[in-house]
């Protein structure tokens, strides 16, 4: 098999993955080998191969949204076949047996295991996943048009259930990047009036087409109180814009790994039953909730491909603003 790897940290610019050449894996008990036939980059994959998340294991293979077809079934790997078609999500691996697992919360195991971080990722040729944390692609979705969707879209799917996304609620959407390009697309499905609050001119154009009822920047009110905001931008100022337009009761959920910090503010914008609260990873039905959402509405993400061993080329580019993430890499 072939790959790019992690062996060090360093900006993207410096080119830090290395192609590599493996022996072909072969699945153990209750794994499969994938075929990878798209993965997508995730600015979570930026942030491991740049060293702003730490490294948990040296060499890895980046990669975490990833399309493939399975290879070989391993033992006890029940309800997959050769040929099938699978996704792997972040969350790679979950114990199953901690209080946070048996009450549908294994994104906050303790134990968990992350692709492309704990394991290797889909920077490469094939792929070694747990058969329990593989998912179903609908066949509606081509592979690169799912690869996409396995992280910015499954995480902005988790924001919008911990918003508590219901038909007729006003939601507010702060930071318009490729999570919520994804995230508006279900919530005005579902019947929600959205607000989008975004600095860029480009952004408010792209959300209004997608649905938004509304547009701004980041300190302007919006129309109308809200019952829920996500806020996608990693800027501590922007959870504090989004409390600001919450209505009392309303929910602020940050969608973020990385925040700077939150600028002090006054107890009134908490008062009156608002909360803030944050989403860490994601669950196993957060994704197949999603993907089966994904091929009814249909859900569309834009991306751009690259060639595995242009993988460089591509964090590169994201790094310095040319394309937005999630881009596509494509295999031979």
């Amino acid at each position: 098999m072939r790959a790019m790897a992690l062996h060090a940290p360093a900006p993207a610019a410096a080119a830090p993955l290395r192609a590599i050449d493996r022996p072909d894996p072969h699945p153990g008990r209750g794994e499969l080998l994938l075929e990878v036939r798209a993965c997508a980059i995730c600015r979570t994959d930026l942030q491991i191969v740049e060293g702003d998340l730490p490294a948990r294991r040296l060499p890895i293979v980046p990669g975490h949204q990833v399309v493939g077809r399975v290879l070989e079934v391993g033992e006890d790997a029940d309800g997959w076949s050769v040929a099938d078609r699978a996704g792997v999500t972040w969350l790679a691996w979950a114990d199953g047996t901690c209080g946070y697992c048996r009450s549908d919360r294994e994104n906050l195991c303790p134990n968990a295991r992350f692709t492309g971080w704990d394991v290797d990722g889909g920077y490469a040729t094939s792929l070694i996943v747990a058969a329990d944390f593989a998912h179903r692609i609908p066949d509606e979705l081509t592979d690169v048009a799912a690869a996409p969707l396995l992280c910015g879209g499954v995480i902005g799917y988790r924001a919008l259930r911990l918003a508590g996304l219901a038909s007729g609620m006003e939601l507010g959407l702060y930071g318009f990047g490729a999570s919520a390009a994804l995230a508006i697309q279900v919530a005005v499905h579902r019947g929600a009036r959205v607000h989008v609050a975004t600095r860029s001119a480009a952004e408010r154009e792209r959300a209004t087409a997608l649905g938004a009822s509304s547009v701004g920047g980041y300190g302007e009110p919006p129309p109308r109180p809200l019952d829920a905001a996500v806020t996608f931008a990693p800027v501590g100022s922007v959870v504090v814009d989004a409390l600001t337009a919450l209505g009392p009761g309303g929910t602020a959920v940050i969608n973020a790994i990385h925040l700077d910090e939150i600028p002090a503010f006054d107890y009134s914008l908490l008062w009156e039953e608002r909360v803030m609260r944050s989403v860490a990873n994601v669950t196993r039905r957060d994704a197949e909730e999603f993907l089966a959402l994904a091929s009814e509405i249909p859900i569309r993400a834009a991306f751009r491909t690259y060639r595995l061993e242009d993988a460089n080329a591509a964090l590169a580019d994201l790094a310095a603003g040319r394309v937005m993430a999630p881009v596509a890499v494509l295999q031979p």
